[in-house]
């Protein structure tokens, strides 16, 4: 099981030097790869829990693909309807030919309607539009030419991943699951629980794979680390459940109870030492 970071790129410590930080920390501590969040306006409604400022996931994976050697870049997730799917399908293709292949592409839907309100797109349609962009974005990758709009449109340069960057899709809800299915590589639930995920998550993935007549993607879950023993126990039920991949978040859900880069690092540095 590969084990990643999730690099805080919102609120009071979010600096490039401290980007920088976190990226040396993880390839010197060991681990695999380092994600980071997706918000592009900073409604009242996000900035309870996120506040600005709030870095840009490309320029940060972009920039830090220049700092760092080995380790997987990914986001955690991009909220798909934001973003036009052809600029999406080519700065995620720019960003996994610039960092040699280390994109893992993690997306989902999103919950801020304010945010949705505020960059006018239907928030109600998002589920429709995210299966949508993913086709485009996919195509774009694989494709010497794409049609959308009316127009055909050469998608090169293509990923250096083949056939394309690793697709992680979030969400638990009977329709994020189905798009999980059609078109993830591994589906990456946030904050749940093992026993959770043995008795409801992966049963009703199963479903929906067969219901789909598809396999049943990889597992690759989001979890916070809060105490270390307690992430030991999680990461061994995780591991057994047959997780791939395990992220931690060491954000505790608001900005006051937030702990310094420093901090955050020091448990992620012994629960690795442990692990």
């Amino acid at each position: 099981m590969k084990l990643g970071v999730n690099i805080l790129n919102f609120g009071a410590h979010a600096t490039p030097e401290a980007f920088a930080g976190w990226a040396r920390f993880a390839e010197e501590a060991g681990f695999d790869f380092v994600m980071v969040s997706d918000h592009l306006a900073v409604t009242p409604d996000v900035a309870e829990q996120y506040p600005a400022p709030f870095y840009d996931p490309f320029t940060v994976l972009a920039w830090l693909a220049g700092t760092t050697e080995r380790i997987g870049l990914g986001t955690t997730v991009t909220v798909l309807p934001y973003r036009h799917p052809l600029q999406l399908a080519r700065v995620t293709a720019n960003l996994d030919r610039l960092s040699r292949g280390r994109l893992i592409f993690g997306v989902g839907v999103g919950w801020a309607r304010r945010e949705y309100a505020a960059l006018d797109v239907p928030f109600e349609r998002r589920g429709a539009l995210a299966d949508r962009y993913l086709e485009v974005i996919l195509e774009s990758w694989t494709q010497d030419s794409v049609t959308y709009g009316g127009e055909t449109i050469d998608p090169k340069p293509h990923p250096t991943q083949k056939p394309h960057p690793p697709v992680w899709v979030g969400g638990q809800a009977p329709g994020a699951l189905r798009r999980v299915v059609r078109f993830g590589d591994a589906w990456h639930p946030i904050n749940i629980a093992p026993d959770r995920l043995r008795t409801e998550g992966l049963p009703a993935l199963r479903r929906a794979a067969e219901e789909a007549g598809r396999p049943v993607p990889a597992l690759a879950p989001r979890i916070r680390l809060d105490d270390v023993d307690q992430a030991l126990r999680q990461a061994e039920e995780f591991a057994a459940l047959g997780a791939t991949h395990l992220l931690f978040d060491t954000y505790p859900g608001s900005p006051e109870r937030a702990g310094t880069p420093e901090e955050d690092q020091q448990r992620l540095a012994a629960f690795r030492d442990s692990f």
